[in-house]
């Protein structure tokens, strides 16, 4: 049961389960997988079975309860909670409680879901495979020695692993899409503003969005439902009506739907021929289904990776400059006498190697001098990128590509090559700078069994014509229902 959410409603609306039977089952699964995966931070059975006995009782006196009644759901930690320490998986804040939920956590408990714990990500939302947490890597389910893939690669792990059908991560620079195509999961990148932000620790705010992940399309529909929405607290929020985005899966059509090709991005230097043969094969789905192909082209495309790799930490650098031991975060020993050490020393020990290596990009790209030379143009050249897709949704539907050069790398691959480590974004960054939705979905395997991930891009607030096409793909293929063995 704990791969589908749609199950567990099912089996509760039946009375073969109660939500309590369900929550057990998924804390215990969480025990046994946890010292392989590594995929959380923090689990709170008590609170857990507090919320899943809650529901249950609400049930029984005839109630009415939330559409996610009884799911268990983990959460990124980045994402504040009131209940369980909210870390971010840094030593900064190693044990900080917030003092309040953050708006999709408190449309989650008000939907009824039953969050069972908080997940394991790279340390501030920075890097491509949960090898930076202070709280230790996450393993990949398929493959134990490769990366989930990150930043949110705990919340792939965790759906991957069987512990939850349902996670929510977030996306600075495809952090949801990523993991999701290296665990063999669905993960949607809303379009910037769709979800608020509100409670989100950020990374890079003009960047940064929450997603759903899950086994399905039609489940990423279903929670998508619950979090959407605007938030007055939240000036970056779009105040727009949200549709149902389960309506968009009940149709597998795709005659009349066009659908751009991004050849270009499959003649990429260092993409993986088995990436190019899962989209090549996607396309001939696609074909089938109804949906015109056709070859477009993003023109900026090779200023995807630079461009965000100047905004993305210029935003950090200001961001994270709170955390200084005085304001926010760890504090350096009693020993420190002077305000400027105790600042450096807390910083020092408090922040890993990649976020003070992204700090001092974006402190340097925002320097006296220097601001026009980098940020400045970065912003101007982040407009193109976003011209661009507008120019190309007005010819097509939809955007098809890879997610990633290559399947999940081993663990250790990388680490200790930041520009390497940054090219995994190859594809995915453009979607965040231009601020439109996109989708990863499971789309076949490399010959040694591990998953790999199409992408789907659509136009600003079309999320529902995602999920549409990615259903219909869906329904056409079986890789999003094949699971590790490990």
């Amino acid at each position: 049961m704990l791969d589908s959410a749609l199950e567990v409603l099912r089996l509760q609306a039946a009375g073969e389960a109660s939500a309590v039977e369900i929550a057990g089952r998924a804390l215990d699964a969480i025990e046994a997988s946890q010292s392989t995966h590594n995929a959380y931070t923090h689990v709170d059975r008590a609170s857990a079975l507090a919320a899943a006995r809650s529901v249950d009782a609400k049930r029984a006196s005839g109630k009415p309860l939330g559409a996610l009644a009884g799911v268990p759901v983990a959460v990124k930690d980045v994402l504040c909670t009131s209940d369980m320490p909210t870390t971010c998986s840094s030593e900064m804040l190693r044990g900080f409680r917030p003092p309040y939920d953050a708006t999709v956590v408190e449309k989650l408990r008000a939907a009824d879901a039953v969050i069972v714990g908080k997940t394991n990500m790279d340390e501030f939302a920075m890097g491509a495979s949960t090898e930076t947490s202070a709280f230790g890597i996450t393993k990949n389910p398929w493959d134990t020695s490769r990366t989930p893939g990150g930043s949110s690669g705990g919340a792939a792990a965790a759906v991957a692993a069987g512990t939850v059908p349902l996670s929510l991560g977030t996306d600075t620079g495809g952090s949801i899409r990523q993991p999701a195509a290296f665990c063999g999961v669905t993960g949607l990148k809303p379009t910037y503003g769709r979800v608020s932000r509100y409670g989100l620790v950020a990374f890079a705010s003009s960047l940064d969005q929450i997603g759903p992940m899950a086994w399905s399309a039609d489940e990423c529909a279903l929670l998508m439902n619950v979090i959407a929405g605007f938030e007055p607290r939240d000036s970056t929020s779009l105040d727009q009506a949200v549709p149902d985005f389960t309506l968009a899966t009940e149709s597998n059509d795709l005659r009349g739907v066009r659908i751009g090709v991004l050849r270009e991005s499959l003649q990429a230097e260092g993409i993986d021929e088995s990436i190019r043969t899962a989209v090549a094969h996607a396309i001939g789905v696609f074909a089938e289904l109804g949906a015109e192909i056709v070859d477009v082209d993003l023109p900026h495309r090779e200023y995807w990776v630079p461009t965000y790799y100047v905004i993305a930490p210029s935003e950090a650098s200001s961001n994270l400059s709170r955390y200084d031991g005085a304001h926010y975060g760890h504090r350096a020993g009693a020993e420190v006498k002077d305000l400027v050490s105790m600042y450096c020393r807390s910083r020092a020990e408090g922040f890993g190697a990649e976020v003070k290596r992204r700090i001092m990009i974006g402190t340097y790209a925002l320097s006296e001098g220097y601001a026009d030379e980098y940020y400045n143009k970065a912003l101007k050249v982040r407009r193109l990128i976003r011209g661009d897709f507008d120019a190309a949704f007005s010819q097509v539907d939809l955007l098809l590509g890879p997610v990633t050069p290559t399947p999940a790398f081993p663990l250790g691959d990388k680490i200790d090559d930041p520009i390497q480590m940054y090219l995994c974004d190859l594809f995915t960054v453009g979607a965040n700078l231009a601020g439109v939705p996109a989708i990863s979905l499971p789309g076949g395997f490399d010959p040694s069994g591990l998953p790999i991930g199409i992408q789907l891009q659509a136009p600003t607030l079309e999320e529902s014509r995602l999920l549409f096409a990615a259903s219909a793909f869906q329904s056409a293929t079986d890789y999003h229902t094949q699971r590790p063995t490990q």
